[in-house]
């Protein structure tokens, strides 16, 4: 998995920016209304705005109101009013940083929206406040790493916003939704949900305009096209100054201090990081604050000023783990190894970099990725199937009253049951096949770890007990990996990599870097592709043992992924001795031996072919130049497959 980048996108939390004058103002004015409210319904509704218009300003104010309107509404049994204190409250709990008791107020206020809407479909009022816990919630997970609960929350929200065509929530939706996708890597797609979000704002003067064009000059500043970069923050700077957004403009002050230090100009980069500080700590935001003290203190790394940078990277690591932020917590973890290690002070860099390998690990193996492209895809299909029960409800309404009705139904009926006996037929075939391809694999675990164990006693009697441990340390991680995924069907692509990078790791030892080897993987292939287990590891390791061993000098073995012709391809190719001259010496020397590999692998793919009704096909060359063998080439074409 790739490491989240340091950079924390602006995640609205779909409440408008106010300008500060106005504000005020407002706050005014609602203090004069509660004075002469006499329905309690109407002061728990003014205590709600109260939380409302400081949510930025003062969280501490805004979370005082929101208390205050939620004993209120308790009393008197107001559940619209507990909901919206529910939701301030959460909104409160996000700016200080605190986000599980966010996520609780959000939960809570997520249910009674729920049942008030089921009540009445229809009140746009309620459909608002439903949206606004979906989007809130969106904001945690996205703050916190999960990307796939971030974006389908998002795209509920969204859903709810496009149902009472509320464009300046609609607009913010697809703002946060290109964050997701900015923090998976996907700076095209976010590019694209940014300018969606830009262009209602420009329609309609929408004053989050300051924040999308914030994350937009952020794509263009990680795509090194600095002019734009800098073209974009400016026209964010000037926006900013029209509104009331400490956050944003916090972060926005964050970015300004990247550039700056992109561009070596150190000094402004010290101002803009110290405003960003500056102002996350006015507001009690840690989160902010915790990135902002970071990137100070590296700034100062950096420059070899050690004592400046080490109370700030301590004081960033204490806010992550206060507010429990994973991703800050590694990358401090990480500035406070070094300083130590650049101070001599090598027990304290040791403890800290343990840490930081800790934190790295829990990263890694976060696994929220099973629902990011599916939620994508299952909001355009829920859209048009809505879109078809509407169509069809009322011809079903009228089939109901007529003889031709029933008739129809009658034989509807006699359709399902023949299609529910095929389908159990088909479902009954398929695991049948399923259990085949699983009786191959188990067959493929003992083939692999009996080699394995070859290796290790081969290794043990060659190198002696110290390289011995060391070889057994990186076989016991693989043999981890390899009975983890060994129950699954298909594996994500990015652990497969994983897999095959600690056995060459072994094989090099085993062979005192005997060979070199290359992983890589186009930007075609998406993270959530999948391919069968132990497929391309048997491959790989003849290529060592038959290709690179016996060839005199150094070797060299490259492992590529990509996707051609709407399938996944996986090339493993070496410039070993060649087919025909390993045939010759395997023949002359070990006659016993019989290799399972390649006869399992070839059954596991007629299988895969016959389950899922798609070609899978494998192609074994051998490499000639100038009459001159150069090496052998393996060509694996697999279905493209996606882990469920």
């Amino acid at each position: 998995m790739k490491i989240v980048s340091k950079i924390a996108l602006c995640s609205l939390l779909l409440l408008s920016a106010h300008r500060a004058c106005p504000q005020q103002a407002t706050v005014d004015s609602l203090k004069r209304l509660f004075k002469v409210a006499k329905v309690d319904t109407a002061k728990v509704n003014n205590y709600n705005r109260l939380a409302f218009e400081f949510k930025e300003s003062n969280p501490d104010s805004s979370f005082y109101y929101a208390t205050k309107a939620e004993s209120l509404a308790k009393k008197i049994k107001y559940k619209a009013g507990i909901a919206n204190a529910a939701v301030n409250k959460g909104n409160a709990a996000i700016i200080s940083g605190n986000y599980t008791e966010a996520q609780k107020e959000f939960g809570k206020a997520k249910t009674i929206f729920e049942s008030l809407v089921d009540s009445d479909e229809n009140n746009r009022t309620f459909i608002y406040g439903l949206a606004r816990c979906y989007s809130s919630l969106g904001v945690i997970f996205s703050q916190e790493g999960n990307y796939y609960e971030s974006l389908d929350n998002y795209q509920n929200g969204l859903k709810l916003y496009q149902k009472i065509d509320d464009k300046v929530n609609i607009s913010k939706s697809y703002n946060n939704i290109g964050i997701v996708y900015k923090s998976r890597g996907n700076n095209s797609k976010a590019l694209e949900y940014f300018r969606k979000a830009l262009k209602i704002q420009e329609e309609t003067a929408e004053q989050s305009m300051p924040v999308t064009l914030t994350n937009i000059g952020v794509i263009y500043f990680e795509d090194r096209k600095l002019s734009l970069a800098y073209s974009y923050y400016s026209k964010a700077e000037t926006q900013f100054k029209k509104v009331s957004n400490t956050r944003g403009y916090a972060l926005l002050q964050n970015y300004w201090g990247d550039y700056y230090s992109k561009v070596k100009a150190k000094a402004k980069a010290e101002r803009y990081y110290k405003k960003a500080l500056e102002l996350y700590e006015s507001i009690q935001n840690k989160f902010g604050a915790s990135l902002a003290l970071y990137n100070l203190g590296t700034l100062y790394f950096n420059g070899k000023d050690y004592n400046r940078s080490m109370p700030l990277a301590s004081k960033s690591l204490a806010y992550a783990r206060e507010i429990g932020v994973l991703d800050q917590i590694y990358h401090s973890e990480k500035l406070m190894s070094d300083l130590y290690d650049a101070q001599d002070k090598p027990e304290l860099s040791l403890k800290h970099y343990k840490n930081y390998v800790i934190a790295r690990d829990s990263l890694n193996t976060m696994e929220s990725t099973k629902r990011f492209d599916r939620a994508e895809m299952d909001f355009e299909y829920q859209k048009k199937e809505a879109l078809f029960k509407e169509k069809n409800k009322r011809e079903r309404l009228l089939l109901i009253f007529s003889i031709v009705g029933a008739l129809l139904l009658i034989g509807l009926i006699f359709v399902l049951i023949n299609r529910h006996q095929v389908k159990r037929r088909l479902t009954l075939q398929k695991e049948v096949a399923e259990y085949e391809q699983k009786a191959l694999h188990l067959q493929m675990n003992p083939h692999f770890v009996f080699n394995c164990l070859g290796s290790i006693s081969s290794f043990i009697v060659q190198n002696g007990t110290d390289s011995a441990l060391k070889y057994l340390s990186k076989f016991s991680k693989l043999m981890r990996l390899t009975l983890e995924y060994s129950k699954d069907s298909l594996i994500p692509i990015d652990k497969e990599i994983e897999s095959l990078q600690n056995y060459l790791e072994l094989e090099q030892l085993r062979f005192h870097d005997k060979f070199e080897f290359r992983i890589q993987s186009s930007e075609s292939v998406e993270f959530n592709m999948g391919l069968p287990p132990l497929l391309i590891q048997p491959f790989v390791e003849n290529a060592i043992l038959h290709g690179l061993v016996p060839k005199e000098g150094n070797g060299m073995i490259v492992v590529d992924f990509d996707v051609q012709n709407n399938q996944l391809v996986c090339t493993i190719w070496d410039n070993g001795i060649g087919i025909t001259k390993s045939s010759t010496m395997k023949e002359n020397s070990m006659k016993a031996h019989k290799s399972m590999a390649l006869e399992i692998t070839r059954k596991r793919l007629e299988i895969m072919e016959a389950t899922i009704s798609k070609s899978a096909q494998i192609e074994i060359k051998e490499l000639q130049e100038n009459n001159t063998i150069t090496g052998t080439k393996v060509t694996l074409r697999l279905p493209k497959q996606y882990i469920q």
